[in-house]
């Protein structure tokens, strides 16, 4: 069984869309996209020397942040050196080009996305002794950076009331987002005047997506992608991919279980502009572990009943703790892993996991969980994967569902 093999290719085009462009004549229908000069494409995985991808949510503050990456390029004839005027690319290197970087399944034949960004610097090394190779190194980001630097004031298309996908579709359009790189649901939550002040582009959709209780992040395809709450709620009742340390599932390399307070919340305060805060505690939560309060301003939904469901379901999912499973870590260079290296390219955000470790005296530990980041480690002859994982972000009941439809554990989603 073999370990992927890692797949670059730098976009040299302008414009955040990562779709070869068509010109008139010369492009593909349903392919290309339209444009006023030929992509530059390079691929560039013959070259690589090592990489680093990170995505995922921050669970104390509830969002997904920037995705990134670092490519190492062995660079000996200086192509991608900006100051190299004699280079191929001379003129193209500059910052805010596409990358996209996949990884080909050598056991089923498939090639999977791992992350699609833009290049934000181009560090070249020259080569200082014999034997040793110049190297450029290209750090990059997804598409969240692009939402960051795009401020935004009044949205034009934003209603009062309206359901959070519209005004977040509202948002992209106002930012100029293209329409074939969004991925958004319809939403719960009636959203009440957008504020009309300057913010960033990613501020404004977090609020939105906050206020439903949803998800907003980038996908490794580089699409903004929109979940609302009942889809969230949902999701971990799907199939479980299963890690075992003992052979009986798929092996890990190595995990991260704990026990501490860092994600109890029992007492959440929940302000939406102009109505009143709403507050909810668990008190037998507060006499266990003391007070833990949670606070956000400045939401968007329109009734306090809302504000009101969305403090109750926030601390339902966090009032208690048990010991926790954060990490796993995936070596696509085991022997006879084929299983884990497709999980660890074709896993993503919100798949439901369950990792199981041995304990002293032979018992072990099981923990139902979902993916809420993931990273790449790569280098020559080394392929290592981490999930970061978490409990379901809404402990929702599920009707009919022996782990999330029990009485008086799990809540009724709103």
């Amino acid at each position: 069984m073999a370990a992927p093999t890692l797949k670059c290719e730098i976009n040299f085009s302008s414009g955040a869309s990562f779709g070869q462009t068509m010109v008139l004549g010369e492009g593909k229908l349903g392919t290309n996209v339209l444009g006023d000069a030929a992509a530059l494409i390079v691929d560039v995985s013959d070259m690589v020397v090592s990489a680093n991808i990170t995505r995922g949510r921050n669970p104390l503050t509830d969002v997904f942040q920037t995705g990134t990456a670092t490519i190492t390029l062995a660079d000996t004839a200086g192509d991608f050196n900006p100051q190299n005027l004699s280079s191929p690319y001379a003129g193209y290197l500059l910052p805010l080009r596409k990358i996209v970087i996949k990884a080909l399944d050598n056991n089923t034949g498939t090639t999977y996305s791992c992350f699609a960004g833009y290049i934000t610097g181009y560090n070249y090394q020259q080569s200082q002794y014999v034997g040793q190779v110049s190297t450029t190194t290209l750090t990059c980001v997804d598409a969240f950076q692009l939402l960051t630097l795009a401020t935004v004031s009044t949205v034009t298309g934003a209603t009062n009331p309206q359901l959070s996908g519209a005004r977040i579709n509202a948002i992209l359009d106002s930012v100029g987002w293209p329409s074939g790189m969004r991925d958004v649901d319809a939403g719960l939550t009636q959203l009440s005047a957008d504020p009309g002040t300057a913010r960033t582009g990613l501020n404004a959709l977090q609020t939105c997506a906050t206020s439903e209780y949803g998800a907003l992040y980038c996908d490794r395809d580089g699409n903004i992608v929109f979940q609302d709450r009942t889809v969230l709620a949902s999701s971990v009742a799907g199939t479980t991919t299963d890690f075992v340390d003992n052979g009986a599932g798929i092996r890990y390399f190595n995990a991260q279980f704990l026990l501490n307070d860092a994600q109890i919340f029992n007492q959440a305060n929940v302000t939406a502009a102009g109505l009143a805060t709403a507050s909810y505690k668990d008190q037998t939560s507060v006499d266990t572990y003391f007070l833990h309060s949670y606070d956000i301003n400045n939401l968007l939904m329109n009734t306090y009943a809302e504000a009101d469901n969305y403090a109750r379901a926030y601390v339902a999912s966090r009032k208690d703790t048990t010991i926790r499973c954060d990490a796993i870590v995936l070596d696509l260079y085991s022997d006879n892993y084929a299983a884990g290296v497709l999980a660890a390219l074709s896993l993503d955000y919100y798949n439901p996991i369950t990792v199981t470790q041995t304990q002293p005296g032979s018992s072990t530990i099981t923990k139902r969980l979902q993916i809420f980041g993931v990273s790449h480690s790569i280098s020559y002859q080394s392929w290592k994967t981490t999930f970061t994982t978490l409990e379901p972000q809404i402990d929702a009941f599920l009707l009919n569902d022996a782990n999330f439809g029990v009485l008086n554990e799990d809540v009724l989603c709103y």
